[in-house]
């Protein structure tokens, strides 16, 4: 009864197109789940995100789910779970992606999911990471552990949205992130996960610095990927 009511008077909208939602259908219309452009990068193991990666840091595997276009049904999307609190967003996507990459036949071995964090200005201001939702709906269908403390951020910065391509590229020579890590950690596989995969420059920072620990290995996922 309560839950019509709310309803009626604060109707749920797609979070790709904002056309009111039907009673079956939760965060994203049927219309725009059949319509978001899927990169399909968990199948092809060399993909175009994972290429970013080359003679930069070393990683084990790298896929995005969707395709981010200006103006497109993914940027709306990303725009809402970033900017508006909506991560209900973050948590279908990461519902849909998990399920895809349960079925594939050689499963992620990654023991840890680490993301890319927010400085705790940023964290403050937003109240929320995220890509927080995204990577705990991996971690559930997974059963991969989620940790938000591991990594940390330590240099606030703008918006990456508001930067150039120059802007976005000065990362590795910056100690922007850093661990806090134990005995326990060494010898573990990351799973790093973020929103939206530019230049790769803010992973590769991420990267690098889960890389001090002894015997790590390092794995990307992320919501979208930047494709003009």
């Amino acid at each position: 009864m309560i839950t019509s009511l709310l309803n009626l008077f604060y109707p749920k909208v797609c979070a790709g197109c904002d056309s009111l939602l039907l009673s079956s259908e939760n965060v994203i219309c049927t219309v725009c789940r059949h319509s978001v452009p899927l990169t399909n990068h968990h199948l092809v193991a060399e993909n175009e995100a994972f290429k970013k990666f080359y003679g930069k840091i070393p990683v084990e595997f790298v896929a995005t789910f969707l395709y981010f276009h200006k103006k497109g049904i993914v940027q709306q999307m990303i725009h809402n779970l970033k900017y508006k609190g909506n991560e209900e967003i973050g948590e279908t996507i990461g519902n849909w992606f998990a399920a895809e990459l349960n079925a594939l036949p050689n499963a992620i071995s990654a023991d840890m999911i680490i993301p890319v964090p927010l400085h705790p200005k940023r964290l403050h201001q937003r109240g929320y990471n995220q890509v927080t939702a995204f990577g705990n709906a991996l971690s559930k269908t997974l059963s991969i552990t989620y940790n938000e403390k591991l990594l940390v951020r330590n240099v606030y910065s703008k918006t990456q949205t508001k930067k150039n391509l120059l802007g976005r590229t000065d990362f590795g020579s910056q100690s922007i992130f850093d661990v806090q890590f134990t005995d326990a950690d060494h010898g573990k596989h990351f799973l790093l996960v973020d929103d939206v995969l530019t230049t790769g420059s803010t992973l590769e920072a991420c990267g690098r610095a889960l890389l001090k620990i002894p015997n790590a290995k390092i794995s990307i996922a992320c919501i979208a990927m930047s494709h003009s």
